[in-house]
């Protein structure tokens, strides 16, 4: 099963030089796991087995994912609040992506393009730049945003799919503008809201301290 790993030469701790060495993604890492005949790994292999089973359950019936969608919120230590608001962006992030599916854009590289065109209007950075600045490596942009950023957020989505559906924009390149309208609403809610509160939306603050997203 070693075959299935790639090499990349990575620097040695001992003497910094860069060598060959065995790596892999998650994928290869369980695959890895479940052929080890070791009883020590006997756990893990559970472990794999509990995720397919569970994962088939949710595909059978979604609600189920939601559930513990909530369950694990709640264990990182959200609040009811921020998880409701949470659940309902997926909802509208889920709306815009099936009108951007029936005009013609595609998923995956236009889709995200089209999210960093949204995201750079309401909250004046690229989606990249957004997640530099909190910090963040592989943790989603969503899950790190505090009550009022996650708002601003769906107003832009929602306002991109509410534009949308009102000019039927015809594929990729007319959905990219109305993305930059939509986004530009909940731009200037930030603005107008900034302006009143004396003080700046977009935070650094991110789920590390999930308590403290509520108090932004």
């Amino acid at each position: 099963m070693a075959t299935i790993c790639s090499q990349l030469k990575l620097p040695s701790h001992k003497d910094g030089k860069m060598y060959k060495t065995d790596v892999a993604n998650t994928k290869q890492l369980f695959r890895l796991i479940q052929s080890v005949p070791s009883p020590n790994a006997e756990p893990f292999k559970q472990w794999l087995a509990q995720v397919g089973a569970e994962r088939l359950e949710e595909i059978a019936d979604p609600e189920l994912a939601f559930q513990r969608a909530v369950s694990t919120y709640r264990e990182k230590g959200y609040s009811d609040e921020w998880i409701n608001q949470r659940l309902r962006s997926i909802d509208i992030r889920n709306e815009l992506t099936s009108k951007w599916n029936r005009v013609g854009v595609n998923e995956g590289k236009e889709y995200a393009i089209l999210t960093n065109e949204i995201t750079k209007a309401w909250s004046g950075m690229t989606t990249k730049e957004y997640k530099q600045y909190k910090g963040l490596k592989k943790e989603g942009l969503r899950d790190n945003m505090n009550n009022l950023e996650l708002v601003l957020n769906m107003l832009a989505e929602a306002s991109t799919t509410a534009i949308s559906k009102n000019e039927n924009p015809d594929g990729f390149e007319e959905s990219k503008t109305i993305a930059k309208r939509g986004g530009s609403v909940a731009g200037n809610a930030r603005k107008d809201l900034e302006e009143n509160l004396g003080r700046q939306i977009v935070s650094k603050q991110s789920s590390k301290n999930p308590k403290l997203l509520d108090d932004i």
